[in-house]
């Protein structure tokens, strides 16, 4: 690679930010993991291993679900799995043992995404585990490389997450043409986007209230980017660097009005490979800036035949094996880009469960309602008690907040559950379950118990449609939403003294849009 247009700034800088992403996954995890797939959580993971373990033989239940809690899925396995990622991440920011550590997040990462069925799958999490994985072959070797410049990124790995990022973008705004939905055609998509989102911020409040003639310039731009704008990375470097300028506020403009977990935060951390160090040297510390002086100083006198023997060999095997591997991740994830071209589909198959090469296509059909779930429970059957959550919208006087890159689990996936039925989603009659025990792993997912002393007799979930106020409303009464009642999301349950769960009332919640 020629020294202009070397990576070794912009590498230390995404690796950085790639080891701070990763923490805030595994700190997010650390608070909810029991209540998830915990021993007594919502989706236990000892469950789903053991069905899979009956299924499948010993190598095969490996490969199809890899994960470390096949060794044990108990509150203890859990929250080692969630301090370790912590740590390593921890070590990942500080630049010790890159290579590494790089590895322990990923296969700490990909632990959880392969046990929490229901609580993982999202494309946030395969472009995380995408990253990561090529990633250990970017970073550069050694305990304490500093900026790894007798180690320069191989142009492959580079170009991979390049390929990740501009994929992310391309796939996403094709997925928006083909499905059809007719917001995209009739440029009114982002009319209520900042309202119908899983976890909307109070920015994104004021935006909403926006004319329309901005938010159709805002599907506009959206589309302009992501199918054209995003074709300047395979242009010379100063079109790269006026992509750069172009898509970095946006994805700041994404955060801010939207809580998208860490999603927005890995691309615009992936969107600094598009810099060289000829355009990053002029805002790093003078030490950074003669990188190649830093070469030259850095070469080590030759060691004896033998050890120069067995490097070499080393070397090339290395280099066997990262050829192999990217050129089987870029096969596989151009494939599911190109979707039904007749191309051989047993190298896509096999890295499926590994989740590092991905099909990528957001919001390509917009959500045309808010419905959020609220848990109610009685001793009486006539007094209901809400359980407050911790992030998601329920009180009407309250602002939405930013969270982001924090992801409550727990309240995304409602959000997913109040857009289908409660049979499509056994996270809800699972969480009812738990309540009337008082489960105190699912109920620190929770704000609050509001049956401290004994779990309730019975438990209701009601379906709630919410919008944002208008601007009068809000200056009147200082409300942020208003709501109207549905009904009934799931059969109101009850437990007996016996143990045993009987269905009190049925669902009749009307379909919804």
């Amino acid at each position: 690679m020629e020294a202009e247009d070397r990576r070794l700034i912009a590498r230390w800088l995404f690796l950085r930010a790639l080891a701070a992403i990763y923490f805030s996954a595994f700190f997010s995890l650390a608070f909810q993991i029991r209540g998830l797939i915990g021993p007594q959580g919502i989706l236990p993971a000892g469950s789903y291993l053991q069905t899979i373990a009956q299924s499948l033989g010993h190598w095969e239940r490996v490969w199809y679900v890899p994960t470390l809690f096949w060794f044990s899925s108990g509150n203890g396995m859990l929250s080692a799995l969630c301090w370790i990622g912590m740590i390593a991440s921890t070590l990942l920011l500080l630049n010790l043992w890159p290579r590494g550590t790089l590895a322990v997040c990923f296969l700490c990462f990909l632990s959880f995404v392969s046990a929490a069925q229901d609580f993982s799958g999202y494309q946030s999490d395969g472009m995380l585990l995408e990253a990561g994985f090529i990633s250990v072959f970017f970073a550069p070797p050694g305990l304490r490389p500093r900026l790894g410049s007798v180690h320069p990124a191989s142009r492959a790995s580079l170009f991979l997450l390049q390929w990740e990022w501009f994929r992310i973008y391309f796939e996403s705004g094709m997925a928006k043409i083909l499905s059809g939905d007719p917001q995209w055609r009739n440029f009114t998509a982002m009319d209520e986007y900042y309202q119908n989102g899983p976890l909307p911020t109070w920015i994104g409040w004021y935006v909403q209230h926006l004319p329309h003639w901005f938010h159709a310039a805002t599907v506009y731009a959206t589309l302009a980017m992501e199918l054209g704008v995003v074709w300047m990375f395979l242009l010379p470097r100063r079109w790269r660097v006026v992509c750069f300028f172009i898509v970095t506020p946006w994805e700041i403009g994404v955060i801010l009005t939207a809580n998208y977990t860490f999603l927005n935060y890995l691309v615009l951390s992936l969107g600094v490979l598009l810099l060289d160090d000829r355009f990053l040297r002029r805002f790093v510390p003078a030490t950074w800036r003669n990188t190649e002086a830093h070469i030259t100083s850095s070469v080590a006198p030759a060691p004896d035949p033998w050890r120069e023997r067995i490097r070499r060999i080393s070397a090339a095997a290395a280099l066997a094996v990262s050829a192999i591997m990217l050129t089987w991740v870029f096969y596989a994830a151009t494939a599911e880009m190109l979707g039904n071209y007749p191309l051989p589909s047993a190298p896509i198959v096999a890295l499926e469960p590994f989740r590092i090469a991905n099909r990528y296509g957001l919001f390509a059909v917009m959500t045309r309602g808010r419905y959020e779930i609220e848990f109610q429970g009685s001793d009486d059957g006539e007094n209901w008690k809400p359980y407050h959550f911790r992030y998601k919208p329920q009180a009407l006087d309250q602002p939405p907040r930013i969270y982001a890159p924090y992801q409550p689990r727990f309240d995304w996936n409602l959000w997913f559950a109040s857009l289908g039925s409660w049979r499509e989603n056994p996270i809800v009659p699972n969480t009812i379950v738990r309540l009337l025990s008082n489960d105190s792993d699912v109920l620190q997912l929770f704000a609050d118990n509001p049956f401290r002393g004994a779990p309730p007799h019975q438990i209701r979930t009601l379906l709630w449609q919410y919008w944002f106020t208008s601007m009068e409303e809000k200056r009147k009464t200082g409300l942020w939403w208003r709501r109207q009642l549905l009904g009934r999301y799931a059969p109101t349950l009850e437990k007996s003294t016996d143990g045993e769960i009987r269905v009190i009332e049925l669902a009749d919640v009307p379909p919804r849009e």
